[in-house]
């Protein structure tokens, strides 16, 4: 069975949100704070308050759209929040489980895969060929993680 177009944008909104904000939070904190309880705190916020805001965003998006459907609309809001929520706490189990620089390595892995898996998924879908799609949206991510990382360490430099 295939998911409704208004679940699949708030589905791959909501994950694509969810590892992008996720990681780069992550990575920032660990950087600039190298504290456990900071980044869970980091982490545990932007599954709520992120989550939330983009599911809002993602109403109004959809609520601008001309012959959207009220129910459609509010099953993209819904599947933009719950995946993002669900995405944003699954990288606080590796902090919970290991050191910051393993759970952060684990994280990147982690969220490449996510990133990846859904790119492949939206090629197929389209016939295109998945390699270009997927190198794109890993090369964003990878980007993100290493600028947060690096704003992050100026910042633990700055403020020390």
């Amino acid at each position: 069975m295939a998911l409704k177009s208004s679940w699949l944008t708030g589905i791959s909104f909501g994950l694509t949100s969810g590892v992008i904000t996720t990681l780069g939070l992550l990575t920032g904190l660990v950087a600039s704070t190298n504290s456990k309880m900071a980044v869970l705190g980091g982490i545990f916020t932007i599954a709520v308050a992120d989550a939330l805001s983009d599911a809002l965003g993602m109403h109004i998006s959809q609520e601008s759209n001309a012959g959207t459907t009220k129910k459609s609309v509010w099953e993209a809001t819904v599947a933009t929040a719950l995946t993002k929520f669900i995405i944003a706490i699954t990288f606080a189990v590796p902090v919970l489980l290991f050191g910051l620089v393993s759970a952060t390595i684990i994280s990147v892995i982690w969220g490449i895969i996510l990133v990846s898996l859904l790119s492949y998924r939206m090629a197929r879908s389209k016939n295109e060929k998945p390699f270009g799609v997927i190198f794109e949206h890993v090369s964003i991510t990878v980007l993100v993680v290493f600028l947060t990382y690096f704003i992050g360490d100026f910042i633990g430099h700055i403020f020390q």
